[in-house]
């Protein structure tokens, strides 16, 4: 009985998978839009609200498959090799420039019909970045569209640090903050940091970029961040992804390479507790970086991927995305410069590289929108291209070896200790098994005298 009901269940199940197939299958694939980003980084109201503006634009319906990652590199494997039919995603800056490379893109259609093109809102600062990553004949800005933006830098706790400290990469090296240091977890932030710090003198003196630094992938370069960040770890309390804000806001770390959206979110959250943080983009230089969105070579809805770009270029759909997820849009408009104003702020900034003249001398959070003083001395870290895999073993180096010196001795004096162990079992078991060798022995030998 019970075999037959079991049997009467997988027959449903096959009935039940056939009829819901057939559903799907009745279903255009121009009726749906595959979209892959980055975790919590889109507002929810945005994406559900897609599919009512996408059909007054279009008189088409859309249906959404959304999707996350956490790792640019799973990503891209994904349709590099999986040929996944994604419609729409979310890569950081290298990822777009080694899809380019790998002519892994397709171009944005920006024919919109009565739909304005709200692509035009991007920043023209942006628009200059994103042209860096182009090839002869793929030109970048045919194939991404900027997304969100900030800068690398360094938070730090006030009670322990002073701002003149956190102004330089030399706090992170410094002694006194030993085991108080939080580093991303990425190797691309870790090995600009680490090439900017090895040549701080030269940086302030002018006869050397910070571009140049942190793209040469040389054999010599490669092996001076090594060393560099092998002399920082007797400082890093932790590798961290996301848990160094909290860890920042206990109190547990005094400093943390970060970047600037989770230096915002950090500070709101300890000022909440009482606990006063600060951010600064050290004064030797460091790295800008932005997300983008692209369409994949292997995409099946160009068309629905493309209005879904322009449409998160519209300055509120932008500003309710910055509310939600803290990081800055790639949108510069006069709502949003209006939105981000701070008349409470006692700083002035100048932003006209990114909103325009009208900005130049404006309240605005400096954390979120640097000054351009700030932005005149970072840059974009680019593809390594074909070195990655040699940064990517001297990361591997560097973490591998992630132990403090005291339990480096306590592992290998335990160590000795089991070897010596086994080794004196084995004598033992050695000597055990002569003793009854030489008691049978003895005990044949009086039976047989018997």
């Amino acid at each position: 009985m019970k075999r037959l009901y079991l049997k009467t269940i997988s027959l449903f199940c096959i009935m039940l998978t056939f009829v819901l197939t057939g559903c799907y299958n009745k279903e255009s694939r121009q009726e749906v839009l595959k979209i892959y980003n980055w975790g919590d980084y889109i507002d929810e109201d945005v994406l559900a609200a897609f599919p009512e503006w996408y059909k007054e634009q279009t008189g088409e319906d859309i249906r959404i498959i959304y999707q996350t990652f956490d790792i640019n590199e799973i990503m891209l494997t994904k349709i590099e090799r999986g040929k996944e039919d994604f419609d729409v995603v979310c890569p950081s800056e290298y990822i777009i420039e080694r899809m380019i490379v790998k002519d892994l893109l397709q171009p944005i259609d920006t024919a919109f019909g009565k739909t304005p093109n709200y692509i035009n809102n991007l920043s023209p600062y942006i628009k200059s970045e994103i042209s860096k990553l182009g090839l002869p004949g793929r030109p970048a800005e045919k194939y991404t569209v900027g997304y969100m933006w900030g800068t690398a830098g360094i938070l730090y706790n006030k009670k322990f640090v002073t701002r003149e400290e956190a102004s330089t990469w030399n706090s992170l090296w410094d002694k006194k903050f030993r085991n108080k240091l939080l580093m991303k977890d990425s190797y691309r932030d870790a090995y600009g940091t680490a090439m900017i710090y090895a040549n701080r003198e030269a940086l302030m003196k002018g006869t050397i970029k910070v571009e140049d630094l942190m793209n040469n992938y040389s054999s010599d370069a490669i092996a001076v961040a090594e060393e560099q960040l092998k002399a920082l770890k007797p400082n890093i309390a932790g590798w961290e992804a996301d848990f160094g804000k909290e860890m920042m806001t206990k109190n547990k770390a005094y400093l943390n390479m970060t970047w600037s959206g989770d230096a915002v979110w950090a500070i709101d959250e300890a000022n909440a507790i009482g606990v006063e943080l600060g951010y600064e983009v050290p004064v030797e230089g460091s790295n800008v970086w932005f997300d983008g969105w692209v369409i994949p070579k292997y995409a099946k809805n160009v068309k629905a991927a493309s209005y879904f770009i322009n449409y998160l270029c519209r300055p509120d759909v932008a500003l309710a995305n910055m509310e939600t997820i803290g990081y800055v849009s790639a949108v510069a408009t006069p709502e949003i410069l209006e939105a981000k104003i701070d008349t409470t702020l006692n700083t002035y900034s100048n932003l006209a590289y990114f909103f325009g003249p009208e900005a130049r001398h404006i309240q605005i959070d400096p954390i979120q929108y640097p000054d351009s003083s700030v932005v005149a001395r970072c840059a974009i870290i680019r593809d390594s291209g074909e070195r990655t895999q040699a940064v990517l073993d001297m990361w591997s180096h560097v973490k591998g070896d992630n132990l403090g010196g005291g339990l480096v001795v306590i592992i290998f004096l335990t160590t000795i200790a089991m070897v010596v162990y086994v080794g004196y079992r084995k004598i033992l078991r050695y000597k055990h098994r002569r003793l009854q060798n030489g008691r049978k022995r003895r005990r044949k030998h009086h039976t047989v005298r018997k």
